[in-house]
C-alpha cells in the first residue's frame, strides 16, 4: 500500500517531533495548513506538521459521490454498519507515515497522532492498534470508531490525549466525543478533555488549549 500524498510545514530547521494531522472528510491535507503559525510553537521546539490527503472515495451517506475520505460513512447511527476494513486500511497508512517519521530521524515518542472529525476516529483506532511508543493522542470533535479495539488487551496506554468538541455540533453530538474520552479513560489513557461554545469547528480557544498541551507532550 503506497503512502498517501501529504503536505508538510515545519516550524525550524531541522525537527526534533513530528505530529501528523488528519483532516476529515471531504477535506483535504491543506485544511489545518494554517493552523501552524497561530500555534506559536517556540523556536527551542523545531516540529514538523505532516497532513495526508485521504483517498477519494464514494460515500454512502453522501449518496455514494466520491471524495476525500478515511473510509466510507455507512449511518451516523453509533450502533449502525460500520466499515471497518476501510478503518483498518487508513490505520495501516497511518502506521507508514510513522514508520516514514522514524526513518527520517525522529523518534515514536516525538510523534503525536492528531485528527479532526473522522480523522480523529483513525488516530484514536491508530493509537489502540500500536503497540508503538508515541508521545500523544489529539482528537479533536470526533468518536470512538471501533469500541471493540479497546477490548483486545495488551494496549499501550501511555500516550497522553487531548480530546475537544464543540458543545453545539450539529454534525457529531458531543457525547460521541465524551463517550470516547470516558471509554479511553476507563481503559487507563491519561485524557484531557475539553469542550467550547461552537459547532462542529476549532475556536480560537482551542488552538490555544492545544499549543499548551503540545507544548507539555514534547518538551
Amino acid at each position: 500500500m503506497s503512502d498517501p500524498q501529504t503536505v508538510e510545514v515545519e516550524t525550524g530547521a531541522e525537527p526534533t517531533a513530528s505530529v501528523i494531522w488528519l483532516h476529515g472528510l471531504g477535506a483535504d491535507g491543506h485544511d489545518f495548513e494554517p493552523i501552524v503559525p497561530e500555534l506559536r510553537l517556540p523556536e527551542t521546539l523545531p516540529v514538523r506538521f505532516v497532513f495526508p490527503h485521504a483517498p477519494v472515495r464514494p460515500v454512502t451517506l453522501n449518496g455514494g459521490m466520491a471524495m476525500r475520505a478515511w473510509y466510507d460513512i455507512i449511518s451516523l447511527d453509533r450502533n449502525g454498519p460500520v466499515d471497518k476494513a476501510g478503518i483498518n486500511e487508513s490505520s495501516q497508512l497511518l502506521e507508514g507515515l510513522i514508520a516514514r517519521e522514524e526513518q527520517r530521524g525522529i523518534d515514536p515518542g516525538r510523534i503525536v497522532l492528531a485528527g479532526f472529525s473522522q480523522g480523529g476516529a483513525i488516530a484514536i483506532n491508530t493509537v489502540l492498534r500500536s503497540g508503538g511508543k508515541l508521545a500523544g493522542l489529539m482528537g479533536l470533535s470526533t468518536w470512538l470508531p471501533l469500541p471493540d479495539a479497546l477490548k483486545s488487551g495488551g494496549l499501550d496506554t501511555t500516550p497522553p490525549v487531548f480530546m475537544a468538541h464543540g458543545q453545539f455540533d450539529p454534525m457529531i453530538p458531543m457525547q460521541y466525543g465524551r463517550a470516547a474520552a470516558d471509554a479511553l479513560a476507563e481503559a487507563g489513557f491519561d485524557v484531557d478533555w475539553h469542550d467550547y461554545p461552537m459547532a462542529h469547528a476549532v475556536c480560537p480557544q482551542e488552538i490555544d488549549d492545544i499549543r499548551a498541551w503540545l507544548v507539555g507532550v514534547l518538551s
